[in-house]
């Protein structure tokens, strides 16, 4: 019996530690560029965009396509980053193991 509540505890322990481990992502700040640059977008642990900011020389009105897929680049580029964190600072705990619904 000893033995599965020791187990237990250290569940309840690793469950507490991917908690606080969940709520710092939200405290991180990753950031993403395209062009060089001239769009960056910076993004939290929990995958939400903060801000984007574009460079006025790369506004073309006459190329307005080209605004486009950079902020998408951009937008990808930070995401990646922060799933790539989330995975390194979550995999401590899980082993790596994807666990659904959880980060």
């Amino acid at each position: 019996m000893t033995n599965m509540q020791h187990m237990m505890k250290q569940v309840k322990k690793m469950q507490e530690q991917m908690l606080k481990a969940q709520e710092e992502l939200g405290t991180k700040v990753i950031e993403g560029s395209a062009g060089g640059g001239v769009v960056n977008v910076k993004v939290n642990g929990h995958k939400q965009v903060l801000s984007i900011v574009i460079k006025p020389e790369v506004v073309d009105p006459e190329d307005i396509e080209m605004l486009q897929d950079l902020v998408i680049t951009a937008v990808n580029d930070a995401l990646a980053k922060a799933e790539e964190l989330a995975n390194e600072d979550m995999g401590k705990y899980t082993g790596g193991m994807k666990i659904p619904g959880l980060f």
